[in-house]
């Protein structure tokens, strides 16, 4: 007699998980063996053989902004670096640089091919995960170093994100060193290199604010712009939220994160559809944040890194929501075993307005008031000073690290 073959459900995750990794085992194998003999066939001199001294790699064209200050740096330097992107629309491409060789290796797998048999002395990324998913140390790559792209807490990364670099470019705070010496401790990794050069896309975009225009007839503007997930704005408060601000007849400025619009389509699409006839809502989707930024007199959000963008750049107060978050999968639960908060939140009662759903009938008292006090301003530069260290220096720091550290190779 025949019986129907069942699998439980945990079963058949781990056998699904055994066969994407022997999938994966088998792709990069055959791609490893493909380059050895490209390797052998060319003298070492095709492309995936050349010995590069300087590597970038910009996971997204939307990065761009954070790595600029380095490129420059390098081509007025007159030194060659090889700009790896995995996006075709990359700004890099419309620049005439002589020394910075611009590439598209694609996404996923066929990016990680290249990058996995990399030969470089030095490559600077802000993407996580070396050595923990399917981006693996390259044997002939000599040194990995991580250039943080915010400057709020490490802990906000996913867990083991940044435990295999060598080196990691930080933006100021003593707290971000703090951090990744106790998980270096508690996973019994060796010491990386930690080295403040402060933050690059911040003194990118203090360039790009001073250029952008006043509105004229300017009106009074709201900022909407949320992190994703379950805890985030949209998410948990949604129309709830968004309809009491737009009686007010203030403009809103919807801006949501990237992510948000690949994964929480479904939240996307309502609330676009609802508010697609409502004059003075719009939505921003561009690449960069910084008009909407400018435009902005008060910014609504919840944990999002954009927080401390507009503080910092703006000097203005931050209305955010959400405090108790589910730090599982991510470096804060490491890190904040037993605190009661992490340090954002601690830092946001100085510098911030909570925003409690109590307070959503009364947005438009509540929003004018905070407008106009100017009690947070002290907290807000204090915190500005410990945070962004190096102002306006960071792509000459970085570069003059990446040039020093190949020194000694």
């Amino acid at each position: 007699m025949m019986f129907p073959l069942y699998i439980d459900p945990g079963t058949g995750s781990a056998l699904f998980s055994l066969l994407v990794g022997i999938a994966s085992a088998v792709f990069f194998g055959f791609h490893a063996f493909k380059l050895k003999i490209k390797h052998f066939f060319t003298g070492g001199k095709g492309k995936y053989g050349s010995k590069h001294k300087f590597v970038i790699y910009a996971e997204d064209k939307r990065y761009w902004t954070l790595f600029k200050p380095v490129v420059e740096e390098f081509e007025n330097k007159g030194i060659e670096l090889l700009y790896l992107t995995s996006s075709a629309e990359d700004p890099v491409f419309s620049t005439n640089y002589k020394y910075i060789k611009p590439e598209y290796i694609g996404e996923g797998n066929k990016a990680f091919a290249r990058l996995n048999f990399l030969s470089a002395d030095f490559v600077l990324a802000t993407t996580p995960g070396l050595d923990v998913y399917q981006w693996k140390r390259s044997k002939m790559v000599k040194h990995y170093s991580h250039l943080y792209h915010t400057p709020s807490e490490f802990a906000q990364c996913e867990m083991f994100g940044l435990d295999y670099f060598d080196s990691l470019l930080v933006n100021g705070y003593e707290y971000q060193e703090e951090h990744i010496r106790k998980l270096e401790k508690a996973r019994r990794l060796p010491e990386k290199q930690i080295v403040t050069v402060g933050c690059t896309y911040l003194d990118e975009y203090l360039k790009k604010l001073n250029e952008i225009p006043k509105e004229e007839n300017h009106v009074f503007t709201v900022l909407v712009s949320p992190s994703w997930s379950e805890a985030a704005l949209l998410s948990r408060f949604g129309e709830k939220l968004l309809d009491p601000l737009i009686k007010t007849g203030w403009r809103i400025i919807i801006r949501p994160h990237p992510q948000s619009l690949l994964v929480e389509k479904e939240i996307i699409n309502r609330l676009t559809a609802k508010y697609a006839d409502t004059a003075n809502l719009e939505w921003d989707l561009e690449r960069d944040n910084i008009y909407s930024l400018k435009k902005a007199d008060i910014m609504i959000s919840d944990y999002s890194g954009i927080i401390l963008d507009y503080m910092f750049l703006l000097n203005k107060p931050v209305f955010y929501t959400a405090k108790e978050l589910d730090w599982r999968g991510r470096d804060a639960y490491d890190i904040y075993k037993d605190q009661d908060e992490i340090w954002t939140f601690r830092n946001l009662e100085n510098t911030g307005i909570a925003l409690e759903p109590s307070m959503f009938n009364e947005l438009q008292e509540v929003i004018t008031k905070a407008s106009a006090d100017s009690s947070l301003d002290t907290s807000i530069s204090e915190i500005k000073n410990k945070a962004w260290a190096y102002q306006g220096e960071a792509g000459k720091k970085v570069a003059d690290f990446m040039i020093k550290t190949t020194e000694g190779i």
